[in-house]
């Protein structure tokens, strides 16, 4: 089964390399070919390392408040707790490896069900998912966290993430749109 999705809201394309499953959970391994104008705001992770590596243009990635513009070959580690984000402001697609050490299930179904979502018509022209209910459940399950001021909403997203359990959406959510 070809394991890819694409987002046609950010005109993305995620290919799964590895998953938690083929890693035993040491890994998740991604392609990513990202857009020009693509890319994923200020956020970190507690739980896992995510390694960008180049392979063809160029993707920026900031590691606190450092900037660094990755080309073909080149790698920036995000380790847990660092605020990072990566984009590509190069006028040209991008592709990059990403590498999360230790796998995370829950990123990896984030990434298909919001894209799942996206080609479903389902998201707002920012790509974010039209149910408040569904974004911050999924919002959860990347295990993403909001840096500074930001994360006062975080409290609100765990609690509609809750929410989001008890009605079921999770579940429906799941086996609408997970297929690997």
């Amino acid at each position: 089964m070809e394991r890819k999705i694409y987002n046609p809201i950010q005109k993305d394309t995620v290919t799964f390399l590895k998953t938690h499953a083929d890693t035993n959970g040491a890994c998740t391994l991604v392609e990513v070919e990202l857009a020009d104008g693509g890319g994923v705001g200020l956020h970190y992770h507690k739980t896992y390392a995510e390694q960008f590596t180049c392979i063809d243009g160029e993707v920026q990635v900031q590691l606190g408040k450092a900037i660094y513009t990755l080309r073909n070959g080149e790698t920036a580690t995000a380790h847990p707790d660092i605020n990072h984000l990566f984009r590509n402001r190069s006028g040209k697609p991008a592709k990059f490896i990403v590498e999360l050490k230790p796998a995370s299930r829950g990123f990896e179904q984030s990434l298909q069900i919001g894209y799942g979502l996206a080609n479903d018509g389902l998201c707002r022209k920012n790509g974010f998912p039209k149910d408040k209910l569904a974004l911050a459940w999924l919002f959860d399950i990347s295990e993403s966290n909001l840096p500074g001021w930001m994360s006062v909403f975080e409290f609100i997203l765990r609690r509609q993430a809750k929410k989001a359990r008890q009605k079921g959406i999770d579940q429906q959510l799941l086996n609408r749109y997970v297929k690997f």
